[in-house]
């Protein structure tokens, strides 16, 4: 089924849910259209920690949990079962936004206990899904971190992420900001269907050249790589990016963790049936014979004579690009409590 303005294509019953709803053919039409319902999530901290050897970053926060952005193969979508979710259609459709996060950074950062040192913004969701225009949560984080100048980094497919310039500025003065935009595809039609409700592939190179001119480190993720759909298009979206203004370069090989297998599969039957099997072959591939490879060390890049292709085109490219493969610079050097002595006495 074809969910109108969606990623997924199905909605399956979470791994931890006992009961699973199927819908009459009465139903089954309306369901195609399903509205996007926001609920609030009164979390009671907002950083958290991870011991990843594979992520440059220990510390992150999220404003948000699911996301309407809608990308099929989205490693984030089983967090939502922990919330009695799908990892499917609810994933895009039921959002968790996090109003009391900007209160929440800043009695952490207040904290004699918080160690400063960067955080990472969409780790798991997107900061700059579409909800963040009207509630500016992550705007409001920002303002919190500039008071603290205490380092962010941000990953996002969201070309909003430019409304919040002169934040990110202003940290960025003090080398406390950089920002990486999330590039799959250069073809706008394979976009829509693969990531519905991102902007499109100009717009975010028209971010990368906005926050590049406004002398904010900015950089390209080439991620997911999809074995078989566009690892070809690396050397294509490597030189757009550098053109735009990025100065560093990334990649990730696809992640199918849990139920996204699924979910993924059933968007390849839908959207490129007749590259279906070819895909997940190259996939298996990357993953020693199975769909996902949970190990440190090889859940990122892959393994075998394929992955060494990917791995040896994007070096390539990114040596002909004059672009860089590393993690932009943050430093903690300028962090502060705003109110000096006053905010140190409470």
């Amino acid at each position: 089924m074809i969910f109108h303005g969606r990623g997924a294509t199905i909605n399956p019953r979470g791994r931890f849910e006992r009961l699973e709803v199927a819908l009459d053919e009465e139903f089954e039409a309306e369901a195609r259209n399903p509205d996007t319902r926001y609920l609030r999530d009164d979390s009671q901290s907002l950083i958290s920690y991870n011991e990843s050897p594979d992520i440059s970053f220990r510390a992150s926060l999220n404003p948000y949990r699911g996301c309407e952005h809608g990308c099929s193969y989205c490693y984030a979508r089983p967090y939502h079962e922990y919330l009695g979710f799908s990892a499917g259609i609810d994933f895009e459709t039921r959002i968790m936004a996090k109003p009391s996060a900007p209160e929440l950074l800043r009695k952490e950062l207040s904290s004699p206990k918080w160690e400063p040192q960067p955080l990472a913004m969409s780790g798991v969701t997107d900061c700059y899904q579409p909800l963040e225009r009207k509630l500016q949560i992550t705007r409001r984080c920002l303002q919190v971190l500039a008071e603290f100048r205490n380092p962010v980094g941000i990953v996002t497919k969201n070309h909003l992420v430019t409304r919040d310039i002169d934040v990110l500025t202003e940290l960025a003065g003090h080398g406390a900001a950089c920002v990486f935009l999330s590039l799959t595809t250069l073809d706008s039609g394979l976009a829509r269907r693969l990531e519905p409700r991102a902007s499109s592939p100009s717009h975010r190179l028209d971010a990368i050249a906005k926050l590049s001119a406004a002398g904010i480190p900015t950089g390209v993720l080439v991620a997911p790589v999809i074995p078989g759909l566009n690892e070809h298009e690396i050397p294509a979206l490597l030189a757009a990016a550098r053109q735009a203004g990025a100065v560093s370069a990334g990649y990730t090989i696809l992640r199918l963790p849990y139920g996204v297998k699924d979910i993924f599969s059933a968007w390849l039957e839908e959207h490129v049936p007749e590259a279906k099997e070819k895909i997940l072959g190259r996939i298996r591939d990357v993953r020693g014979g199975s769909l996902n490879d949970s190990r440190f060390g090889a859940r990122l890049r892959g393994e075998g004579v394929f992955a060494g292709q990917i791995r040896q085109l994007f070096e390539v490219s990114l040596q002909r690009q004059g672009l860089k493969e590393k993690a932009l610079p943050l430093s903690t050097a300028a962090f502060r409590h705003p109110g000096g002595q006053q905010m140190e006495l409470l």
